[in-house]
């Protein structure tokens, strides 16, 4: 008998082995669930259990101050935060960054005088953080479900017929980052419109900032230059009023066609390496391709960088008279690559929503798709009560 016991011992595993396969399925399933992170289900009023909406204001000094930079040197802002969907979170957010406005300024006025305590502003911020998270956060008080109904057929216009296409969702965006915009301009020029007359001379907002800026911006060099101002200054008179200022600001975001002149005059100078005031091909590979190649096709591919072929047809594309040269006017259309402006920024929103919500995958949404996938638009939420959040569009 003793050969048949010795059999079914070895068909047997030890206790060691056992464990250790234990361990090892243990170890492929935490695996399996750590690269798999399904999408979480929103809640049927709108809100998912552990997610959170969170009101964000905006860095100081204002975004104008970046936007342009060294002459000829063009870069993005670096931290852009997508503006909000809903109108009600943008006046929340509006009159947040409205506290943290005065308070800066308050502390730039009169230093830390109180050794580093919490001054009233400050005080006053948090309140406000705290009381306005509440509410956007109750269901009961604010209902993504009736707000997205409610917004819905303000955004499907274009045409009216029951869907929002991305275009008409890009616009509406455009149209929410614009107000923002105009806000935050508005404020900034109370600093220099001292008189309250709705109007500042170059003269007095150069002194005023020199004062309170000294000469170079959140970036480290000078960049106000009277060019600039006078190329803002759309109807000549010396002045610039509230739109004009916002346009000073925001110069990638301007319709007027001097500064859209300026923009390109700018970048020309720095990549015009034989000072003829143009660009030929070689000047354009060097400096401009690798920045604007795939500007008037969305699904270019990224290998085509640096491809002398692809080059040559998008310099041919620029130089629209065929002279061998792109001149500045020639330079405008892909602007918008060199300084990426809110009208990329909206089309980005966009495209990241669509994604997102379109259940169907037919390039529009219902707003059945919409009021199912609400973090799509209502991003910048917890997804936890605790510390770990995720940072989306808004």
């Amino acid at each position: 008998m003793a050969p048949p016991a010795e059999g079914g011992t070895a068909g047997r595993k030890s206790p060691a082995t056992v464990l250790l396969l234990y361990v090892a399925c243990a170890f492929i399933l935490l695996l399996l669930l750590a690269f798999y992170s399904p999408r979480l289900q929103p809640h049927t009023h709108g809100r998912s259990l552990h997610r959170r909406l969170k009101l964000h204001p905006k860095s100081f000094p204002s975004s104008g101050a970046a936007s342009v930079g060294r002459e000829g040197q063009h870069h993005q802002q670096p931290h852009h935060h997508a503006a909000s969907f809903d109108p009600a979170i943008a006046e929340l957010e509006r009159r947040l960054d409205d506290k943290e406005w005065e308070r800066e300024h308050y502390r730039l006025l009169h230093g830390d005088e109180d050794g580093g305590e919490p001054d009233d502003h400050m005080k006053e911020w948090e309140e406000f953080l705290k009381e306005e998270e509440d509410f956007i956060n109750d269901d009961d008080r604010f209902n993504l479900a009736d707000r997205i109904s409610a917004l819905f057929p303000k955004i499907d216009v274009a045409p009216t017929d029951g869907f929002v296409s991305l275009d008409e969702l890009t616009t509406w965006n455009l149209e929410q980052a614009r107000a923002n915009q105009h806000h935050r301009s508005s404020r900034e020029m109370e600093l220099y419109d001292k008189s309250g007359s709705g109007i500042v001379s170059f003269g007095t907002f150069n002194a005023l900032r020199q004062e309170s800026h000294g000469d170079g911006n959140m970036l480290g060099f000078p960049w106000w230059k009277e060019e600039h101002f006078n190329a803002s200054d759309a109807n000549g008179d010396g002045f610039l009023d509230k739109s004009e200022f916002n346009d000073f600001l925001n110069p990638s975001d301007s319709d007027n066609p001097k500064i859209i002149n300026l923009l390109s005059r700018q970048e020309l100078r720095q990549r015009d390496k034989d000072g003829d005031g143009k660009l030929n091909f070689d000047e354009y590979f060097s400096g401009l391709h690798d920045h604007i190649h795939g500007y008037d096709d969305e699904s270019a591919d990224i290998s085509h960088i640096g491809n002398m072929t692809v080059a040559k047809d998008r310099f041919s594309k620029l130089d629209k008279d065929n002279d061998g040269f792109v001149s500045e006017h020639e330079l405008e259309p892909v602007l918008d690559k060199l300084y990426l402006s809110e009208r990329y920024y909206a089309r980005q929103q966009a495209i990241h929503a669509m994604s997102e919500a379109d259940n169907d995958h037919d390039g529009r949404l219902t707003l059945g798709e919409m009021i199912e996938n609400p973090y799509a638009f209502y991003g910048s939420v917890y997804l936890s009560d605790e510390d770990y959040f995720h940072d989306e569009f808004r």
